[in-house]
């Protein structure tokens, strides 16, 4: 693997915390829930989408979802749960629906810092590692290639400085906080629903500062790469429409201006209508 100087960062990035967050802006009005669930829905479609679950919203929450295709009424069989709470096992979506938050409490904890060498916190943390490898290169210089070892690594990181194994650091420093009561880790599986998704993403671009702190957020939500590409932030990817993205087929996005999120889940794990969906959520609409 190898991994860039952290010369384009200065020693301690993320910078302190910032500015006291705006106010949360009014919610938005109820036709623009139905005017971007039309705009969704037809983009799927066209995508050859339609199964696909999603939902989008801001700091208030979600603004407008999917629900999953009904099944004929069975006398016999159990009621559904609500949409919003049925089962769905984000396992691609775990690097950031737990290993980044939990690094973001270990660094706000100063019990970790992106800068050192992973060496300093013991050969196990090293391990498999070119010399002087950081936490924050392996936090930005990802591809698909190098994705899992980079993971990996980082997992190892985490539950060495935790004392836990990460699906427990996460449950207590992250999603208990947040309400997500239906997410669970283990052997790489991450069964949650779209409601605790809904909690995290609206977490992320509300103007609360905990669990997950601001300036982690804000410090992982902007280039960290210097003039080196693909430009990178702390895990998270610049996408079109001033968005940062995580995830391949089933992908969350995050637009700290317009302070708005989504995710999408595909049905068969189809990553080919991202482009499609994330126009629809974030793109300005078309002139009239």
């Amino acid at each position: 693997m190898t991994l860039q100087s952290d010369a384009a960062e200065r020693p301690g990035d993320p910078p302190g915390r910032p500015a006291p967050a705006p106010a949360e802006p009014d919610a938005p009005p109820p036709h623009e829930a139905d005017v971007l669930a039309a705009r969704v829905r037809q983009a799927l479609h066209r995508a050859g989408a339609v199964r696909a679950a999603w939902a989008a919203g801001g700091p208030h929450g979600a603004l407008a979802g999917s629900a999953p295709p009904r099944r004929p009424a069975d006398a016999a069989a159990p009621p559904a749960a609500p949409p919003e709470e049925a089962p769905y096992d984000a396992g691609g979506l775990a690097g950031v629906l737990a290993l980044w938050p939990v690094l973001g409490s270990l660094v706000a904890g100063e019990a970790l810092g992106l800068h050192t060498p992973l060496r300093a916190y013991g050969d196990r943390a090293a391990a498999g590692l070119p010399p002087g490898t950081t936490a924050h290169q392996l936090l930005t210089r990802r591809n698909p290639a190098h994705d899992g070892a980079a993971d990996a690594a980082l997992t190892r990181l985490a539950e060495h400085l935790g004392g836990a194994p990460l699906g427990e650091l996460a449950a207590t420093l992250v999603w208990q906080p947040l309400g997500m009561t239906r997410t669970s880790l283990a052997d790489g599986s991450l069964p949650t629903t779209p409601a605790d998704l809904a909690r995290f993403l609206t977490h992320l671009v509300s103007s609360s500062d905990t669990p997950v702190a601001r300036s982690w957020t804000d410090g992982s939500l902007r280039i960290r790469t210097g003039e080196l590409t693909p430009a990178r932030g702390l895990l998270w990817h610049p996408a079109p429409h001033g968005t940062w993205s995580y995830g391949d087929a089933s992908a969350v996005w995050v637009c700290p201006r317009r302070r708005r999120w989504a995710v999408l889940l595909p049905a068969d794990g189809d990553g080919r209508p991202r482009a499609a969906f994330r126009a629809a959520v974030f793109a300005p609409p078309p002139a009239p």
